[in-house]
């Protein structure tokens, strides 16, 4: 009984360090904002709106944010639009060595990573003109997040009874019409998934915008908050508070909208 009480004594005393672990810094930024000289310290904001005015004169910051949300949500699109494509055709297509195709992409897609490949990534936007684009720059994302969107896709798409496109396909339909008035419906929960995840990725992606972004008109947040100090190097904490907590705040009201509607799965959903 002795052991018992203790084990659960330290069970939850360990659930208490790792929730202060990551509640204490999400504290910090919900109230450094707010605060007229915030230190590294948590403490009670005297609520002023300086460090937010200082943000709107800033010549760059809302403008990174509008960049951060365009090269997001391109990407986001695009891989969602290809992945659902991609995994519709490997689920439905029987051919040899499909399994083993799929476990190859998402393995290459882990082990060459954008820091590995980015010297040959950034001699491609050269040779094609890409620098300094941001269209180059979200196709060059895209290719990045395909492989694990597929494969995760795919599973949805297992699951989505064949006999629902057998029926439409009686009735006239194309095979583009099956995809997107009979598959998507049904897989949308999926789709919702892999959309806010490439946002999530693309949202806090540095190494590749400041490779291929050299105009700073052009670059998202995570870039421009790399450029928040002051002249002596050391971090002007009003405005990376201020900035950070802007650059938040999309990101989580996207997870709450898409958590409340359709809920986070990383696998098909249709009883049969």
């Amino acid at each position: 009984m002795t052991r018992f009480v203790l084990g659960r004594i330290g069970f939850y005393a360990l659930i208490a360090v790792l929730m202060a672990f990551f509640t204490v810094p999400l504290l910090w930024l919900a109230a450094a904002p707010f605060t007229s000289d915030p230190t590294y310290e948590v403490s009670l904001p005297d609520f002023t709106l300086a460090n937010f005015q200082a943000i709107l004169e800033h010549p760059y910051a809302l403008g990174s944010l509008y960049n951060s949300v365009l090269l997001a949500v391109g990407t986001a699109v695009l891989v969602v639009l290809l992945a659902a494509l991609a995994a519709y055709a490997l689920s439905r297509v029987r051919m040899p060595g499909r399994d083993a195709l799929l476990y190859a992409l998402l393995l290459l897609s882990s082990i060459i990573t954008g820091t590995a490949a980015m010297v040959p990534l950034f001699q491609l936007a050269v040779e094609l003109n890409l620098i300094d684009s941001q269209l180059g720059l979200i196709l060059i994302l895209t290719g990045g997040l395909l492989p694990a969107a597929i494969f995760m896709l795919k599973d949805f798409m297992d699951s989505t009874p064949k006999s629902y496109e057998e029926s439409a396909r009686v009735f006239g339909a194309s095979p583009l019409q099956i995809v997107g008035h009979v598959v998507v419906p049904l897989v949308r929960p999926g789709l919702a998934t892999i959309g806010v995840w490439a946002i999530a990725n693309v949202w806090g992606n540095f190494l590749m915008p400041y490779l291929l972004l050299s105009d700073v008109e052009k670059q998202p947040g995570a870039v421009i908050m790399f450029t928040l100090y002051t002249e002596g190097g050391q971090a002007n904490l009003p405005l990376l508070s201020t900035f950070g907590l802007l650059y938040s705040v999309p990101v989580v009201l996207m997870y709450l909208f898409v958590s409340k509607k359709y809920g986070f799965r990383f696998h098909g959903g249709i009883k049969r």
